[in-house]
């Protein structure tokens, strides 16, 4: 094990998946406004029919890339191709390699964080801090109920709730250029596709706080309605990546900030 790696080390290395063993994860669905997922979307993605916002918080105790670590995420409901998925916005880790290969592989905009979550009876909840801003908190309370009587029909058309089940998620991936100024190349839209397969669910009455942050501006994505909470318990999977188009640099310059702390 050194700096030049041996090409049966690298072989060792190679996986078909990303595997996280005992997962747990809070994740809570809220509506903003139409105009602001507009806004927010790069294009060639699209809105899809409900202005649906996701959230989540996580702790991943074992995985099979030698890494454990917490993470919270915010998600947009989003189309390609009419496809249906979710465009990561923002995804806070506690660990510097698992912010280095989501970022460096899939394109998720990482960066490193605080994060607090966890569960005691029936509630479960926590918060994502940087710069000393606890800029979101998730709070539930696991009661079989969601907040809304039409929450759960809502809920079904993104989580199935069965033991085992998919999410696509939408990620560009792109790197500066050394010159300054551009891209190293064209950027990616990357497609991403997660198996969860729970052990445990709870659904609940969730409360969501979003702070002002300049740097994770996570307040922008306006709660109109809050939906509802789930925890899950299991074993996920992230299946490899596909590059599913390439961007016009100029058109795709002002959502690529994504990564770094500029207000």
């Amino acid at each position: 094990m050194g700096f030049v790696k041996t090409l049966e080390e690298l072989l060792k290395n190679l996986r078909e998946t990303a595997d996280f063993y005992d997962a747990k994860m809070l994740a809570v669905m809220w509506e903003t406004k139409p105009e602001i997922i507009s806004k927010l979307l790069p294009p060639p993605l699209n809105p899809d029919k409900r202005p649906i916002v996701l959230a989540f918080l996580a702790d991943y105790p074992r995985t099979n890339f030698d890494v454990t670590y917490s993470e919270s995420a915010l998600f947009l409901a989003a189309q390609f191709a009419e496809e249906r998925g979710m465009y990561c916005l923002s995804m806070p880790v506690t660990n510097d390699i698992a912010m280095a290969g989501g970022r460096e592989f899939y394109g998720y905009p990482k960066k490193m964080a605080k994060i607090e979550f966890k569960r005691e009876g029936d509630t479960a909840g926590g918060w994502t801090e940087r710069r000393n801003i606890r800029f979101m908190e998730l709070q539930a309370k696991l009661t079989g109920n969601f907040n809304s009587n039409d929450s759960a029909a809502i809920f079904k058309e993104y989580f199935s709730l069965e033991s085992q089940f998919s999410i696509v998620t939408f990620n560009f991936k792109h790197f500066p250029s050394p010159e300054g100024g551009g891209f190293d190349y064209n950027p990616r839209l990357v497609r991403e596709e997660v198996i969860l397969r729970p052990v445990e669910i709870s659904i609940g009455e969730a409360q969501v706080n979003l702070r002002h942050s300049d740097y994770d501006p996570w307040y922008e994505v306006e709660v109109v309605r809050v939906l509802g909470a789930i925890y899950m318990r299991g074993n996920n999977s992230m299946l490899k990546g596909k590059i599913v188009a390439e961007l016009d640099p100029m058109a795709f310059a002002p959502y690529s900030f994504l990564k770094w702390d500029i207000k």
